[in-house]
């Protein structure tokens, strides 16, 4: 059949269930936007006001669907604007289709307007990065280049000389519909199964810590925990997936962004089942204790940290395994402690939401939306303190999800996020979270939400601060270029097509989050923001925690105590020690 190259990439894309295109429109990538504009009924072009936004929307699609995002870019600036989420869709193991634009053939490797080469530039971020030479490759490299970002979890990069992608060529496409490769099957070896066992039944105080290799196996995990007795710890980036936080058993996220339960398990840990992660955290787990790890990647075994045993397994298949096996554990003091030193942590967060001698507080307006969430809702949270107070708060349970920069960890993410959650599943209410530093990186985006009638609801917790690095400053005992111009949001974004609210106290913020009920339940279809004017505070840093008097001196306990005004938080030793 004759079409154009153009015609046939779209062809392909459709044949893959692609259903929406991030990017901004170029002269090298007309050919591509006429094909586009054919089967607009199927695929939709999304129009984005930054290409690295549009990347970023990419990268969240991957994330919250588990299906390829696709962007693109035209030559040069275009395509180099999208870095920051080709690579945050590269860290964090995410399927992505990248295309970029190019200058017509004859005019490569002449100096042109806007003409550089450009495969040497995404080598790096990309597991496939190709420039097509011939019209005819176009479909047959999209191809590829899709079924190798599924199946190695990265960024695939396909270079399009415009001039190629508008000549005509032959082509036909089975009617069938692709789908992701299936992942590899691991047998599991009955060997290290019971050898998993006993070092479970010989330790007295195991903890079970998951990743986001467990997707989908929640339930599994929870079985597990409470049938052998164990806390859950998991990486930050995997709260509700690995396990829901409100599970009896779960004690957070261990690190920066993690809880004083969860530092407290790993502390006193003999024995840490690390399932189904590579989390690079892990290298300051304070803990002498044996590791065995579980993961279906050979090359991450003991990446991180020595390991006692290493398993390469599907993670959810393993664990499912040491259910069936019958054995279990009574719960021990262990266990009961970590749970009371969860309560004691759940209590002091409560407290802090409530408390407004200061003004409002960043905990009191992520309390707030989470009271206001849906069972599904969505969270597109941004990079920085604002990451810390929704990982510690919100109710990452139910069907309810959320996507970070996890590992590249850049700011202006959360509204792309939120973008791609919404277009993907436009029945689910969507939440985007961020401070005034990341929001500043891509509020243009608001603009895209407003054309696309995206009612989403974006948070700005607006402190004029880059509050994580002011953390790491006041470590250094010096503080420079953390401070932010004070900015009035809800104006400046009104005038984006926005309906927008500043709140500074409690009353106000839950006078706005009913306001906000009505307007959705009555069919509202613009993007909601609310600038939340909240003091400046430095949360607590739960990546040491400095109580345990078994463990650190006087000084220590009271000097970390006083800096974070952290009191009737006793650590779990003392919690063991006073157990009836």
């Amino acid at each position: 059949m004759k079409m154009t190259a153009g015609d046939s990439l779209v062809k392909v894309l459709e044949s893959w269930n692609v259903k929406h295109i991030y990017g901004i429109v170029g002269s090298s990538v007309n050919g591509l936007m006429e094909a586009l504009y054919k089967e607009r009924e199927t695929i939709n072009y999304i129009q984005v006001r930054h290409e690295s936004a549009g990347a970023m929307a990419a990268a969240g699609h991957a994330k919250t669907t588990d299906e390829i995002g696709v962007c693109f870019g035209s030559a040069a600036p275009g395509g180099t604007n999208l870095f920051n989420g080709l690579y945050d869709a590269k860290m964090d193991r995410v399927p992505m289709l990248a295309i970029i634009g190019q200058s017509a053939t004859e005019n490569i490797n002449t100096n042109f307007f806007q003409e550089m080469d450009e495969v040497p530039i995404y080598t790096d971020v990309s597991v496939f990065n190709k420039m097509v030479t011939t019209a005819k490759q176009i479909p047959h490299v999209i191809d590829e280049a899709i079924r190798t970002a599924y199946i190695q979890k990265g960024v695939s990069v396909v270079i399009l000389p415009n001039d190629l992608v508008e000549k005509e060529i032959d082509f036909s496409l089975g009617k069938e519909k692709k789908t992701p490769p299936l992942p590899p099957h691991f047998p599991i070896d009955e060997v290290e199964v019971n050898q998993v066992l006993a070092m479970i039944q010989e330790a007295k105080r195991p903890v079970f810590y998951g990743g986001l290799g467990l997707k989908g196996a929640r339930d599994t995990v929870e079985e597990f925990a409470t049938q052998f007795a164990m806390p859950i710890v998991t990486s930050a980036i995997s709260i509700g997936v690995a396990a829901s936080n409100n599970h009896k058993n779960f004690m957070g996220a261990f690190g920066r962004l993690g809880t004083k339960p969860a530092f407290d398990v790993l502390q006193e840990a003999d024995l840490i089942l690390f399932v189904g992660s590579n989390h690079p955290f892990v290298r300051a787990w304070p803990t002498d204790a044996k590791i065995i790890q579980i993961n279906h990647r050979i090359e991450d075994i003991a990446k991180q940290a020595p390991v006692e045993m290493g398993i390469v397994a599907d993670a959810g298949a393993f664990i499912d395994r040491l259910i069936k096996s019958g054995v279990s554990r009574e719960e021990t003091d262990f266990l009961k402690a970590a749970r009371i030193s969860k309560e004691n942590w759940d209590r002091y967060l409560t407290e802090l939401a409530a408390d407004e001698a200061n003004g409002l507080s960043a905990e009191a307006v992520i309390k707030a939306v989470g009271d206001h969430s849906t069972a599904d809702a969505y969270y597109g949270l941004d990079v920085g303190n604002n990451t810390m107070y929704s990982v510690r708060m919100l109710p990452l349970n139910q069907q309810r999800q959320y996507s970070v920069s996890g590992i590249f960890a850049t700011l202006g993410v959360g509204l792309p996020y939120s973008i791609a959650a919404k277009l993907a599943k436009p029945e689910r209410q969507v939440w985007s979270i961020s401070g005034d530093g990341g929001v500043a990186m891509n509020i243009q985006e608001i603009i895209t939400q407003a054309r696309y009638e995206l009612p989403i609801i974006n948070i700005i917790l607006s402190n004029q601060s880059y509050g994580f690095i002011k953390h790491a400053q006041l470590n250094s005992e010096f503080l420079y270029g953390v401070d932010i111009t004070d900015v009035d949001w809800a104006m400046t974004t009104k005038g984006m097509g926005a309906l927008s609210f500043t709140v500074t106290s409690l009353n106000e913020l839950y006078e706005c989050m009913e306001e906000i009920e009505l307007l959705q339940k009555h069919g509202n279809k613009k993007p909601i923001v609310i600038d939340a004017k909240v003091y400046y505070s430095d949360p607590v840093d739960t990546s040491l925690v400095t109580l345990d008097p078994k463990r650190f001196s006087k000084e220590q306990i009271e000097g970390y105590k006083d800096r974070y005004q952290f009191y009737n938080q006793p650590s779990l030793s003392e919690i063991i020690d006073n157990l009836p």
